[in-house]
């Protein structure tokens, strides 16, 4: 009997510390998941801040540059692919940053993921850089939200490009303009019914804590020094200021003092 106790006990302590050793394993995870999204949040600002520059200078965007002066909030997603054999399908990560109404200065980022479904014979594969400028204050709330539907939440159309085409700019009244830049070639692009949806585990990443649009854009009370660039970049093309002082402003100040879009417009 006594052996088969020793038997026992010897048999199972291997097993106990092997337990130990997976519950310390679990735990160090979502340190490390954390670091990896953080790292790549801070990466996708870098990038975005470089297609802004880009989209800048191309001598067709004429218009861009015009209209990102009026614009409330910039979306810019670096790179979304496109392409499957049958049905096609389309998606990235971006970045979005708005303009204070009380301060003008810019405010963010928060991080997005940019996707949409098309059907069609589609036999290899695209990658597109892409910028949204929200014209209005609608545009600028439903960024506010978890799940936005382009053309449902808030008005899309794709934007006017081309040498003279600032000349034609006058007259659009969409909510969010798109504009896209694929294999060196520039051009409105058309998002109407394009799904972004807020990356959660980045944000917290990225800010150090739980952290949502509203925090961003509303109340204002998270900052990041890594955005400096970015956020200078946006204030150079755009005017208004570069990235903020920390501060703790009354709930409800912000960019997003209108009302929410109305479901299902």
């Amino acid at each position: 009997m006594k052996r088969w106790e020793r038997r026992t006990t010897a048999g199972t302590l291997p097993r106990r510390l092997a337990v130990i050793v997976l519950i310390g394993l679990a735990a160090l995870i979502p340190a490390y998941a954390t670091a990896d999204d953080a790292l790549d949040a801070r990466h996708l600002a870098e990038r975005a801040e470089l297609t802004l520059e880009t989209f800048s200078q191309a001598p067709e965007m004429d218009a861009f540059r015009s209209l990102i002066r009026s614009a409330q909030g910039v979306f810019v997603a670096p790179q979304v692919l496109k392409g499957a054999f049958i049905i096609g399908a389309a998606g990235g990560s971006g970045v979005f940053v708005a303009r204070d109404t009380l301060s003008g200065r810019w405010l963010g980022p928060a991080f997005y993921t940019l996707g949409e479904g098309s059907f069609g014979f589609q036999i290899g594969g695209s990658a597109s850089e892409i910028v949204l400028l929200a014209m209005t204050q609608r545009g600028v709330s439903a960024f506010l939200e978890s799940n936005i539907k382009l053309g449902a939440d808030a008005g899309v159309a794709a934007g006017p490009y081309g040498m003279g085409a600032a000349a034609s700019s006058a007259n659009l009244s969409a909510d969010i303009l798109s504009f896209s830049r694929s294999k060196g070639l520039y051009g409105g692009i058309s998002l109407d019914g394009a799904v972004v949806k807020t990356r959660s585990d980045w944000n917290n990443a990225y800010y150090g804590g739980i952290t949502t649009p509203t925090d961003i854009f509303r109340k204002r009370i998270t900052t990041s020094p890594q955005a400096t660039g970015l956020l200078e970049e946006v204030a150079k093309l755009a005017g208004g200021g570069g990235p903020p002082a920390p501060s703790t402003p009354e709930e409800g100040q912000g960019p997003a003092d209108v009302e929410k879009p109305a479901e299902g417009r």
